[in-house]
């Protein structure tokens, strides 16, 4: 089959033998795959990986033909417990410690033709939620963690930084459920996705004020850079509250002063739960469709990834 695989000397397209799922696996004929910040990063060095990249995927099950989802139209949740550790028994596969990751971490992922995950870890999808719109199940369903991990967040009056697809879902994630938010980036042309919601948007750090001053009780940095940190850390109030999501290959220097002195909470959030993410699709309370910048065949990988590298770019999407 073909696949966009990551090897030591950087992304090649080509021809591997079709995974073979395990016993509790099934086998995806993958439709849709997007293209992630994370898969840049990726390429830069991020988590050492080798393999086929992608993780957000829309697909169909393909086997084994005894499969009960044989044909249906499902996406997946990326990480791969190993079942039997405590994390796996409060279903918090994430953080198993002999986790794998679909297209991260020690799993081919699903810029394929065919990639494998266990059932368990599989949604069907609603007839009413098209392709373009249920691959943004995977970040939306990231979205989705920050309010699990910290309910009062949609009570609380919030600024998200950074204006890519991360933050302009969590924007509305947040808008959706309550939180007074408003949103800092860089390309006014990507916030303007937000105006029919009326959400208060800022392109200079110096605009952004709260209604308590130039300083939020809850600031969500999304930026995907490595010098976001501080700038999310400057715009968190005394004892505010910080929310890392960007993960980044290159290292950066942090002075962690102002954290201590401010006495900044400080709450990583990665992965989420896919049913959230999936409703949220269902009612149309996400605008997805106008992030979408580009869509290439699988056998057009690289140039789908020049595109994604392009600055002012949201979402690059590979039809298998």
């Amino acid at each position: 089959m073909l696949a966009y695989v990551l090897e030591e000397n950087g992304p090649i397209l080509k021809e591997i033998a079709r995974p073979e799922p395990l016993a509790d696996e099934a086998l995806i004929r993958v439709r849709l795959a997007g293209i992630c910040a994370t898969d840049l990063e990726l390429i830069r060095g991020y988590m050492n990986f080798r393999g086929v990249l992608g993780h957000e995927f829309v697909g169909e099950v393909a086997g084994p033909e005894a499969h009960p989802l044989l044909g249906r139209r499902v996406v997946g949740e990326i990480n791969c417990g190993c079942g039997n550790c405590p994390w796996c028994a409060r279903g918090m596969e994430r953080h198993c410690l002999k986790r794998s990751v679909l297209g991260i971490l020690g799993r081919s992922g699903a810029f394929a033709e065919f990639t494998c995950l266990p059932s368990r870890n599989l949604h069907v999808l609603p007839d009413s939620v098209q392709d373009e719109a249920a691959v943004f199940c995977e970040p939306l369903a990231a979205c989705f963690e920050v309010i699990e991990q910290f309910p009062e967040i949609v009570e609380r009056e919030v600024l998200v930084i950074g204006d890519g697809r991360l933050g302009l879902l969590q924007t509305q994630v947040l808008y959706f459920h309550g939180a007074r938010v408003s949103l800092l980036g860089r390309h006014p042309e990507k916030m303007a996705l937000l105006a029919p919601l009326k959400i208060p948007t800022w392109s200079e750090p110096a605009q952004a004020v709260c209604s308590e001053g130039e300083r939020w009780p809850v600031v969500v940095e999304a930026t995907g850079s490595a010098d976001g940190f501080a700038l999310a850390v400057s715009k968190t109030k005394p004892r505010g509250v910080l929310v890392l999501k960007s993960t980044v290959a290159s290292e950066a220097r942090l002075n962690l002063s102002s954290v201590v002195v401010d006495e900044i909470t400080v709450l990583g959030s990665r992965c989420g739960l896919f049913e959230p993410a999936i409703r949220a699709l269902e009612a149309g309370e996400v605008r997805t469709f106008s992030m979408i910048h580009g869509s290439f065949a699988l056998r057009d990988a690289p140039e789908a990834f020049d595109k994604a590298h392009e600055k002012g770019i949201i979402k690059v999407l590979i039809h298998i």
